[in-house]
């Protein structure tokens, strides 16, 4: 990333702010021509049964170590000028915001890129752990092929 870049990764409880996070990266610079960004939130529904409340857990320290090797490989391969990570832990209901994911560039298709790059990467690589209760029971949710295959093309 270039000098005016900054790179942020967050993991804790405590909801965001999508707007504030990203009004602060555009003000990084004004050599930012484009950024992209991703909410995740907590869907009510997962392999055909409904979701009432979910818990994802992680190991503190390797966690985030994990999310900014994840944004540094983005940022060797898009000449990102910042970013900004958020992954929340702890218990969930259905719509609740879940991650955020800001990337900024000069131009428009490297923030697309690495932003879903770094999305795609969180979904197979980064050290969460989630369970989701349903009416069934509590279930472990493992990462899906999709997942993977979106991964795998980068």
């Amino acid at each position: 990333m270039g000098s005016t870049a900054r790179l942020k990764v967050q993991v804790g409880a405590a909801d965001f702010d999508a707007g504030e996070e990203i009004r602060l990266v555009q003000a990084l610079t004004d050599s930012i021509g484009g950024v992209a960004s991703f909410i995740g939130a907590m869907r009510s529904s997962n392999d055909g049964r409904r979701v009432d409340a979910m818990s994802l857990e992680h190991y503190p320290g390797m966690t985030e170590k994990a999310l900014g090797r994840i944004v540094d490989e983005a940022a060797n391969r898009w000449q990102l000028l910042g970013a900004t990570v958020i992954h929340r832990v702890g218990e969930f209901v259905p719509g609740d915001q879940i991650v955020l994911v800001v990337t900024a560039a000069s131009h428009r298709g490297e923030a697309f890129a690495a932003c879903e790059f770094i999305m795609d990467y969180l979904k197979t690589r980064a050290p969460f752990w989630k369970k989701e209760r349903t009416s069934e029971g509590d279930f472990w949710v493992e990462a899906r092929d999709s997942d993977e295959q979106a991964a795998d093309r980068w």
